[in-house]
């Protein structure tokens, strides 16, 4: 899986820093080619000339070549590779990531990768335990960056806990998964509806809700990233999508996202539903803004299309459903309800009223309901590990056979 493939090894400053020579050659045994960056405190654990003679390339630590005065390009680095790996990471790195801080060649390569980066964590357990760096990460994350979690053990203070970087072996392990994924979605068209949908009440108001569409960009994302072609029907957000394979289709209102799912729909393999669709919309809008007169004012509302419920009507054999219920009470029950009437594969819930679920949040906690009644439930996450959650469920379920 990852013969051919370019790394950047990152190397930080840290005791752990000698496992990267263990991951250094494990790489090169794979048939990857890997170019090394060291920090200038992680020259104090590990020399150049060790990971230079196992790379088999000459390891870079600063900005210039003193030697002939050239200078080595983080850009040029940074597009170059097909993944960047920062192992050891340091807690001062992780800091300097999440805010931007390019104070060394590795951290202006960080800012300059367009591959994906993978990091793999190495410190004292309070270190790793405190809020500072629980924070930094979580942003790190919610920007796209994949963490390789530490193991629980013994760590180079005496102290046992939560911090140790993880052993080559299984970075190795990690990063062969990783690609077996990147192809699992090979040839699947996907459709995800995002966003909140407004509903004119006249030119200046609208009828809305707080989505902020980033659990269905991060869908897209994924899935886009593990090989799919994906349609993504977007009402109003603020977030952009940069994926090559997601094409956008922006909407406004309900009317306009079930025309575009409907117009969609034959061609796609997988349907996901993740839009937080008003369920009314203002019967006659008005043409000119509304004034204010100090009486009551009532609005006639209409029910705008069920898309979901539409799509499950006229599916095609072969197609995967999946929706989404976010409820505030009988979530389950609601959820369970939803996913029979809308005749979809499995349902996703999370309820409004736990902490750091729901909008305009960047992390979730969920529930998987397949229809067969399985249920997984999930600790609060990111929602690109959500997003991540969500396809190793839909690519499990399709590929047991067990969808409609």
């Amino acid at each position: 899986m990852l013969r051919g493939k370019k790394f950047i090894l990152g190397v930080t400053g840290s005791i752990a820093a000698y496992k990267s020579a263990y991951l250094t050659r494990l790489l090169r045994k794979e048939g990857a080619e890997v170019k090394v960056i060291l920090t200038p405190y992680a020259q104090e654990f590990i020399t150049p000339v060790t990971l230079g003679t196992l790379s088999n390339n000459t390891v870079l630590t600063d900005f210039f070549r003193h030697d002939d005065g050239s200078w080595n390009s983080h850009v040029e680095l940074g597009l170059w590779a097909d993944l960047m790996l920062i192992a050891p990471a340091t807690a001062n790195t992780l800091a300097k990531m999440a805010h931007g801080i390019c104070d060394n060649l590795l951290l202006t390569t960080y800012l300059s990768a367009r591959c994906p980066v993978v990091i793999a964590p190495a410190m004292d357990l309070d270190m790793f335990a405190h809020p500072a760096t629980r924070e930094n990460m979580r942003l790190l994350q919610s920007r796209g960056n994949l963490i390789i979690e530490p193991a629980t053990g013994e760590l180079a203070s005496g102290l046992e806990g939560k911090g140790r970087m993880e052993e080559p072996e299984i970075i190795l392990s990690w990063l062969q998964d990783y690609y077996k994924k990147k192809s699992r979605f090979s040839g699947k068209r996907a459709l995800i509806t995002a966003g909140p949908t407004h509903e004119r009440i006249d030119p200046v108001r609208f009828i809305g809700n707080h989505s902020s569409g980033k659990m269905g960009y991060a869908l897209a994302e994924v899935l886009a990233s593990e090989g799919a072609r994906v349609d993504l029907v977007s009402g109003p957000v603020s977030i952009k999508s940069v994926h090559p394979d997601i094409k956008v289709h922006s909407v406004e209102t309900a009317s306009e996202m079930a025309a575009v799912v409907d117009l969609l729909q034959p061609d796609m393999n997988i349907l996901i539903f993740a839009a937080a669709v008003a369920d009314y919309s203002p019967v006659a809008p008005a043409q000119n803004k509304i004034k204010r007169t100090g009486e009551n004012l009532s609005l006639a509302l209409a029910p705008t299309t069920d898309i979901a419920a539409a799509a499950g009507k006229k599916r095609l054999p072969g197609q995967f459903l999946a929706g989404f219920a976010l409820e505030t009470d009988n979530g389950f029950v609601n959820a369970g309800n939803k996913l029979l009437a809308k005749n979809l594969d499995m349902i996703v819930l999370n309820t409004l009223g736990d902490p750091g679920a729901g909008f305009n949040v960047e992390t979730n906690q969920i529930t998987i309901i397949s229809k067969d009644n399985n249920r997984l439930d999930f600790e609060l996450k990111p929602k690109r590990e959500v997003a991540t959650d969500i396809a190793d469920a839909i690519y499990k379920l399709m590929n047991d056979g067990t969808q409609a």
